[in-house]
């Protein structure tokens, strides 16, 4: 694991610090769990648009002809 060094203002971290304890965890280790988050946000976004490009690969053969509807008809059951 690495080390990074970050900078803050002092009220943020004191504040930042009183927080994590009190949910019995150190700082460091909220750090980590933002970290993975973060990171994960990013994945989650690139998964989604592959899927969301695949779907509209499968659905590619779809055609209306040119044929337009309205709300209501788009919303018949």
């Amino acid at each position: 694991m690495r080390n990074i060094t970050l900078s803050a203002d002092d009220h943020l971290i004191e504040v930042a610090r009183a927080r994590a304890r009190a949910k019995k965890t150190t700082l460091n280790a909220e750090f980590r769990r933002w970290l993975v988050q973060y990171t994960n946000t990013e994945t989650e976004t690139k998964q989604r648009l592959q899927s969301f490009r695949e779907l509209m690969a499968d659905l590619s053969h779809v055609s209306t002809d040119g044929q337009t509807f309205s709300r209501d008809q788009m919303n018949e059951r």
